[in-house]
């Protein structure tokens, strides 16, 4: 069946579907106004500020809103930050440094791991979960926490994970006021959806179009600066909601290694998407260019599409979103379930019998 038949026949998400993932996508827009309104409230305790810097611990999609808040504090933070994967700590971490641990459902084992070792040492401690194992090690050790409800898939909950650290990350000296950057992404963010929603045929909706093109082919998502966070939740939502392979690259460093591989092997099996925005760095945007032009001397396809807004977070986010679209018609295309997991739940089970 033709892309356009099975992206514009609702029948295909009813059969597909049933856990409803795309309400979620395209409830996220308010998910990120409820996430940020709750998040006003969050406390950050007087002990919990003079920090030398912070650690944000994190796996899978409770990672993606660390990323995003260690590369807006890196342009406007007088603090670093560093998000860790893992079940260690940096060996440095001790009484001066706060630790954010942020896992959905709570009970995420290398979280678990690397904060309990955050208590240990001493550190100054935070936890941002539904509940779970999480939430009673933070009620244990004294720590504070934010407990929000989500009844989805972990990586649909990025909305209320990210206004969570951001409020926290503003209380932190992380990042500067966001208020006026949350409501200008949520705006951007709905005006996106009623462009790339599913009800938007396939002729005028460039996500479903983009999923077309990728159907079939291995993805390799390409961006820089503010945006790198962006094109990782890209790979990892082409991975989880079209079961399939996927590649992210940061500019500039592909232009130090990976351009010279760009002719094998079989390069008509990949298709490039570029991840831009105006303003970035002016020597940045001409590295798009001219990586382009040696993807075309390799014979690869590729396109560009471009983020909206002023803010840093704004155009992060309106990436994601186009990015959260695609890859959801792109499982559409794959015939699959793409609410479903089954090899990380197949995985987890067999580590929690070792």
């Amino acid at each position: 069946m033709p892309a356009i038949e099975i992206l514009d026949d609702r029948a295909t998400v009813e059969r597909l579907d049933p856990q409803g993932l795309l309400a979620q996508i395209e409830g996220l827009p308010e998910q990120c106004e409820e996430g940020w309104r709750r998040a006003a409230a969050l406390e950050l305790p007087e002990t919990h500020l003079a920090t030398s810097g912070v650690i944000l611990l994190g796996m899978g999609g409770s990672a993606i809103a660390g990323d995003i808040l260690r590369h807006l504090s890196a342009r406007t933070g007088s603090k670093p930050a560093r998000v860790v994967r893992g079940y260690d700590l940096p060996n440095a971490v001790g009484g001066n440094t706060l630790v954010v641990a942020c896992s959905h459902s709570g009970n995420t084992e290398e979280t678990l791991s690397a904060f309990r070792q955050a208590v240990d040492k001493g550190a100054k401690t935070y936890a941002v979960c539904t509940g779970g194992n999480l939430k009673q090690l933070a009620d244990d050790a004294g720590a504070p926490s934010f407990i929000y409800e989500f009844d989805g898939q972990p990586r649909s909950a990025i909305g209320h994970q990210l206004m969570a650290l951001l409020a926290l990350g503003e209380r932190a000296g992380l990042v500067t006021s966001q208020k006026a950057a949350v409501a200008e992404t949520v705006g951007l963010m709905k005006q996106q959806r009623s462009g790339l929603g599913f009800d938007v045929p396939f002729d005028k909706n460039p996500a479903k179009q983009l999923a077309s093109r990728l159907h079939g082919k291995l993805p390799v998502i390409i961006g820089a600066g503010v945006l790198e966070p962006a094109v990782y939740r890209w790979k990892t939502q082409i991975n989880e909601n079209a079961d399939s392979w996927a590649i992210h690259e940061a500019l500039p460093e592909l232009d130090h290694n990976s351009i010279v591989g760009f002719g094998l092997p079989d390069v008509s099996r990949l298709h490039a998407v570029f991840v831009r925005h105006a303003s970035l760095h002016p020597r940045l945007l001409l590295r798009y260019e001219a990586t382009a032009e040696a993807l075309d001397d390799a014979g690869v396809s590729h396109e560009t599409v471009d983020a909206s807004g002023v803010s840093d977070l704004a155009q992060t986010m309106t990436a994601v979103y186009l990015g959260d679209f695609t890859s959801y018609y792109l499982g559409l295309l794959n015939g699959v379930n793409p609410s479903a997991v089954a090899p990380i739940d197949r995985l987890k089970a067999r580590l929690s019998g070792a």
